[in-house]
């Protein structure tokens, strides 16, 4: 359970600390590969074994393995998979997808770029590639055009993974400083998926910035009382419930801090009493 915590435990420093700041794009990514291509291709009928060419299957063997050289972090194998899935079929858009998220996760946002809109070119509509776009254009801060691309993903209604990409977008106007609109695009990711921590932490801070203090309250309790908890959502609990003048959670709130983060910067923070900064 701790490397969940981890994970998005970067993703919930990012709007609060630089914009440009590095962050874990496991849990916002789209998916590396996916079955949209059976679903763009469903005018044509089921496709079976027997319909794919062999240098397709080739491509999705080698596809298959980069993916999973991915998730592993071993990137520069994943890649060197990656170009042997596009050798065997240029036209592949998943590749060109995976291809994208590699670089993007090497920071080198060009090649990105050329690998997400190489993949578009293929199939215009894919969702997953649209967000992963997005996603690159946030990182970059080009708000205003991460934010097309998050839309049309999200209009698609064969899209299963609008929550994700309504959570992104609301990281990405919380970074522009939109907050009452990354408020909005929160809430639909809460719709989609109520235990989500990066929304819940994140509903939580722009109600307490707004001063929506049992509302702030709700959403930091949920997420502070399940095993998504960590030092970033403890603190900003006592924050919250400080803010309302109930002592008796917030040293509740802080003997968790000290016991189970005892080195973090939020358990500094709360004992210097900096709670506005």
């Amino acid at each position: 359970m701790a490397g969940l915590v981890g994970r998005w435990r970067h993703i919930a420093r990012w709007t609060l600390a630089a914009c440009g700041a590095v962050v874990c794009i496991w849990a916002l990514q789209g998916c590396a590969t996916n079955t949209s291509s059976a679903v763009s291709d469903a005018d044509a009928g089921l496709v079976t074994p027997s319909d794919e060419p062999e240098s397709r299957r080739r491509a999705r063997i080698r596809l298959e393995l980069a993916s999973n050289y991915f998730e592993l972090g071993q990137t520069a194998v994943a890649l060197d998979e990656v170009k042997q899935s596009l050798a065997a079929d240029p036209s592949y858009a998943d590749a060109f997808n995976l291809r994208g998220l590699i670089y993007m996760r090497l920071s080198d946002y060009a090649q990105a770029e050329d690998s997400f809109r190489r993949a578009l070119s293929l199939r215009a509509n894919d969702s997953n590639v649209l967000h992963n776009y997005g996603w690159l254009m946030c990182q970059q801060q080009k708000y205003v055009e991460a934010d097309q691309y998050f839309v049309r993903a999200i209009a698609n209604p064969a899209y299963t993974a609008r929550g994700k990409t309504w959570m992104a977008r609301g990281l990405c106007q919380s970074g522009a400083g939109q907050f009452p609109d990354a408020e909005q695009s929160f809430l639909k990711a809460y719709e989609f998926d109520a235990a989500n921590p990066v929304v819940g932490y994140h509903l939580a801070a722009l109600l307490l910035r707004r001063n929506e203090l049992s509302r702030a309250q709700f959403y930091i309790r949920r997420l502070n009382n399940s095993d998504f908890a960590n030092s970033e959502s403890l603190w900003l609990g006592i924050k919250v419930e400080r803010a309302l003048g109930d002592t008796v959670a917030m040293r509740q709130l802080a003997v968790q801090l000290r016991k189970r983060f005892p080195d973090s910067r939020e358990l500094g923070a709360y004992e210097r009493g900096a709670f506005n900064e």
